[in-house]
């Protein structure tokens, strides 16, 4: 199995291997969720690791150009204080509410995401950006549903689903 995340080419198809594989990944979260939560957060946290040492996500940035991130006040203020600009500001000129009644950015591709994939606000960007795709987080049995999600926007989530199931496979 092939782990690298590379080139457009690499990115382009494990989006299109995930999106034709949605069955087998929600088999596959369905299956996982029965094991107890030591052991998922083992299973993500070692794929985790190994996908992205072989990941370089500037190649990639789907997650930035596809989604939004929920935003904190605590975000907020950090990307404001930045830009210096009023709080309020930021909040009218970059944020909508979402169906969740969470901040989120108002459009895709992310306002702060320059051509070459670099995001201009890295340094400062919100924690929900900073901790994406959320795969090496404790408790990995209560994300389930989002880490799902993120299968089919991150090929490096696809790849650790990929490797989480054969390595299942081999120990049969």
């Amino acid at each position: 199995m092939n782990l690298s995340i590379q080139t457009p080419q690499q990115v382009r198809l494990l989006l299109q291997k995930a999106r034709t594989s949605r069955k087998e990944i929600k088999k596959f979260f369905f299956n996982i969720s029965k094991r107890k939560t030591p052991e998922i957060d083992k299973l993500f946290h070692t794929a985790h690791e190994q996908v992205f040492n072989k990941t370089d996500c500037l190649v990639c940035a789907n997650c930035c150009k596809t989604s939004s991130p929920i935003i904190t006040n605590r975000d907020i203020d950090r990307i404001a204080s930045h830009l210096k600009i009023k709080p309020g500001d930021f909040v009218r000129d970059y944020l909508r509410i979402d169906e969740d009644e969470d901040y989120v950015f108002q459009k895709t591709p992310c306002s702060f995401l320059n051509e070459d994939n670099t995001c201009r606000i890295y340094e400062y960007r919100p924690k929900a950006c900073s901790e994406y795709p959320h795969t090496d987080r404790k408790n990995m049995s209560e994300i389930m549903g989002l880490t799902e999600k993120n299968a089919l926007v991150c090929p490096a989530v696809f790849n650790m689903i990929e490797l989480i199931s054969s390595n299942i496979e081999a120990k049969k």
